[in-house]
């Protein structure tokens, strides 16, 4: 809210402090009626001339009209005025103004009502068309965002809206500065808040989306699987032309499950003849495994 200045009631106090003096001496030289008018004149001078005198601060601009027409513009600093016959009806502010506004319950384009809350920065560049050309330009502004936002909600999808701020925001400032354009505003840009959707749908969307995150585990689960598959199957291979290196490798298994403090390890029949456990020399390499384990002493049964 725009604030008066003091510099004219203080005028007006010492001017007629002033009148009050010089009737005074009007009573003293001529007697009481030309102190009455001198008192009079003063007065009323000292009205008009307060009257007449405005201020418009840095950021302010005032519409001089005389007689009804437009006379010129004013501001900011310190100017006159024609009392009675020059009127200011507007002081307009030309600093970037921020204006907040929302579509409640408006449906997309695949009709899901959303709520969306939206700021729009813009500022006055042609006083004289905002101040003639419509009525209240911050009412005019404020009905043109609310619509603009209502279109392009009714054009867009839901799932673009969410992800595609800033392509909806730059629309709706081209939309809105192209309305305000006739209105001596400038639209400097649209930022979209918050987009609000019904609690039903933010369940089902978030179902929808640990679904798919369930989705892309198992594919990874599976693609490692498929790794380690081929993995063993080169190993196969390579184990296929030497029994010895087989041999190596299952008595490493067998002596790292050990070491997990195991008591009982379950050892199929066919890997103890192919590891020749059953035999003399068997039992003799697999008690030397069994020594080096000082923390436990498991046993080995095949399995039937």
């Amino acid at each position: 809210m725009r604030q008066a200045s003091a510099i004219p009631a203080t005028l007006l106090f010492a001017i007629a402090v002033l009148g009050s003096w010089m009737a005074y001496l009007a009573y003293s030289g001529a007697g009481p009626t030309a102190a009455a008018w001198v008192e009079g004149i003063v007065v009323l001078g000292a009205i008009l001339l307060a009257a007449s005198i405005k201020i418009a601060s840095q950021w302010e601009r005032a519409v001089v009209l005389r007689l009804g027409r437009f006379q010129t513009l004013r501001g900011p600093g310190m100017f006159f005025i024609i009392p009675i016959i020059d009127v200011i009806p507007y002081w307009i502010d030309i600093r970037v103004i921020t204006s907040s506004f929302k579509a409640e319950k408006t449906l997309t384009k695949d009709t899901v009502p959303v709520d969306v809350d939206a700021v729009l920065f813009w500022k006055v560049v042609d006083v004289q068309k905002a101040a003639l050309d419509v009525e209240d330009y911050r009412n005019a502004i404020s009905w043109a965002s609310q619509t603009a936002l209502r279109d392009v909600i009714g054009k867009t999808m839901l799932a673009d809206m969410l992800e595609g701020r800033e392509k909806i925001s730059k629309d709706l400032g081209r939309i809105i500065d192209e309305r305000s354009q006739p209105w001596g505003v400038n639209v400097i840009s649209v930022e979209l808040k918050d987009v609000l959707i019904p609690a039903s749908l933010e369940d089902a969307m978030s179902m929808q989306a640990q679904a798919e995150r369930e989705r892309q585990a198992r594919i990874i689960l599976g693609d490692s699987e498929r790794q380690v598959a081929e993995k063993f199957k080169d190993a196969a291979h390579t184990y296929a032309d030497d029994p010895a290196a087989f041999h190596l490798r299952a008595m490493n298994m067998l002596y790292e499950g050990l070491k997990q403090n195991s008591t009982i390890v379950v050892v199929p029949s066919t890997a103890v003849e192919t590891m020749n456990l059953g035999g003399l020399a068997g039992v003799t390499a697999l008690g030397l495994e069994l020594a080096k384990a000082r923390e436990s002493k498991p046993s080995i049964r095949p399995a039937a």
